[in-house]
C-alpha cells in the first residue's frame, strides 16, 4: 500500500510549489454581513423548468448562448459558455500557451490569472499598474517577448477603476500577431458603456470574459462566457469539457437572460450604484478613512489609517470584508462589496467605532 506521505512528492513540481487562490469562501469567517466576494446581496427567485436529468446536456446550450449574445450585443457565434469566468481564464491559457510561453498580467489585479498560469506550468510576467492603477504600456511592450496571453481586468479587481479605453486599444495594436489579449469584464454590467465587445470585429486576438455572478446575482450558478471571434471560439471549443454546463444551470441561466431577467439586472445595477454612492458619502465622514478610490464596480477600495485593526474589529463583529493590505501597492486597503442599505449601515457604524 502506498504511503500517503509520498503523495505530495508524486504531484507535479509546479503544483507542489503552488499557493492556491484565496477565495472568499476559502478564507472562511463567521458572520451575517458578507461583503468580501463581490456578490449581489440577495438571490433572485428562480425555479427549474427543465426536469430531464438522465441525458447529458447540450455542449453549448442554445438558449443560453442566444440569450447572452442578445444581452452583450454580439452574434451567437461570438459566444462560448463555461463554468464561470474562471474556466475561461484556464481555457485560454491551455489553448494558446506552449510550455515555453509566458502569460503577462498587471498587479494589483485578480489573482486567478497567476494561479491558472502556474497550475498549467506556464511562466508569468508582471508589469505593475501605474500609481493611478492604469497600464504601463511602455513597460508592457518591453516585456512582450515570449508572451502569448495578456490579461487585463476592467473594471479592475480589486481597485474598481476602469482601464483607459485608449490604452486598451493601444495594447491590442501592439500585440497583433503576437499574443491573445484577454479583457476581463466581469464587472462591466455596472458600466456597460465601457465594454470592448464592439471591437471584436477589429481585433481577432481579443477575448472578453463575462459572468452571471455579479449583476445577475447568480454566483452560485457558476456560469460565465467568453466573447471572441468565431475562430478563437473554435479553438477554445477544442479544449473545453464536453458538457460544461449542467442542465439545471443552463435552465436557470436561460431564465435569467430572458427579457424579464434583463430588466431585473438593470434594477439590481441601479440599486448597487445608489447604495455605492451612499456608502462612499458615509465613509467619507469616518475619521479613520484615508482615501476612497474611484469605482465603476459593485465594490469600493478604501485606504485606512490602520486597515488591520479595522478588518479585525469588523471580522470579530461578523462583518466580513476583503483584506488587501498585502496586495501590491495596496497597503492599509480593504475592499468592501456593496451590500444592502442595512448591511452598508452596519459597516459604517462598525468602522466609526473601530479603534
Amino acid at each position: 500500500m502506498l504511503n500517503t506521505t509520498n503523495i505530495h512528492h508524486l504531484s507535479r513540481k509546479n503544483i507542489q510549489a503552488l499557493t492556491p487562490y484565496q477565495s472568499a469562501r476559502r478564507l472562511g469567517g463567521n458572520g451575517d454581513v458578507w461583503l468580501n466576494a463581490n456578490e449581489y446581496p440577495t438571490s433572485p427567485d428562480l425555479n427549474l423548468k427543465e426536469r430531464i436529468f438522465n441525458r447529458y446536456p447540450d455542449p453549448q446550450p442554445q438558449a443560453v448562448i442566444e440569450g447572452y449574445a442578445r444581452y452583450a450585443g454580439v452574434a451567437p457565434e461570438n459566444v462560448l459558455v463555461s463554468r464561470g469566468g474562471d474556466e475561461s481564464i484556464e481555457l485560454i491559457i491551455r489553448a494558446f500557451c506552449e510550455a515555453d510561453d509566458a502569460v503577462l498580467y498587471c498587479p494589483p489585479t485578480y489573482g486567478m490569472y497567476a494561479v491558472s498560469s502556474e497550475t498549467c506550468g506556464i511562466t508569468t510576467k508582471t508589469v505593475p499598474l501605474t500609481a493611478d492603477f492604469q497600464l504601463n504600456l511602455p513597460e508592457i511592450e518591453r516585456n512582450l517577448n515570449g508572451v502569448k496571453v495578456v490579461f487585463v481586468c476592467s473594471p479592475n479587481n480589486p481597485t474598481g477603476n476602469l482601464i483607459k479605453r485608449s490604452d486598451l486599444l493601444e495594447l491590442l495594436q501592439m500585440t497583433v500577431n503576437r499574443a491573445i489579449v484577454v479583457v476581463d469584464e466581469a464587472y462591466t454590467d455596472f458600466c456597460p458603456e465601457a465594454t470592448l465587445a464592439n471591437e471584436l470585429v477589429n481585433f481577432p486576438h481579443l477575448a472578453i470574459i463575462r459572468t452571471l455572478s455579479k449583476a445577475f446575482a447568480l454566483a452560485g450558478l457558476r456560469c460565465g462566457f467568453t466573447l471572441a471571434t468565431p475562430e478563437l471560439i473554435g479553438i477554445l471549443q477544442k479544449v473545453i469539457a464536453p458538457y460544461p454546463l449542467p442542465v439545471p444551470v443552463a435552465d436557470l441561466a436561460a431564465q435569467a437572460l430572458s427579457q424579464q431577467g434583463i430588466e431585473q439586472v438593470q434594477q439590481r445595477v441601479n440599486n448597487v450604484l445608489e447604495n455605492r454612492q451612499k456608502l462612499i458619502e458615509n465613509l467619507q465622514k469616518c475619521p479613520n478613512v484615508v482615501k476612497i478610490f474611484e469605482s465603476e464596480a459593485n465594490y469600493i477600495l478604501v485606504k485606512f489609517k490602520d486597515s488591520q485593526k479595522v478588518f479585525k474589529t469588523l471580522w470579530e463583529q461578523g462583518i466580513v470584508l476583503r483584506d488587501q493590505h498585502k496586495a501590491l501597492g495596496l497597503s492599509d486597503c480593504i475592499r468592501i462589496t456593496i451590500g444592502t442599505a442595512e448591511e452598508n449601515r452596519k459597516v459604517v457604524e462598525a468602522i466609526v467605532k473601530s479603534p
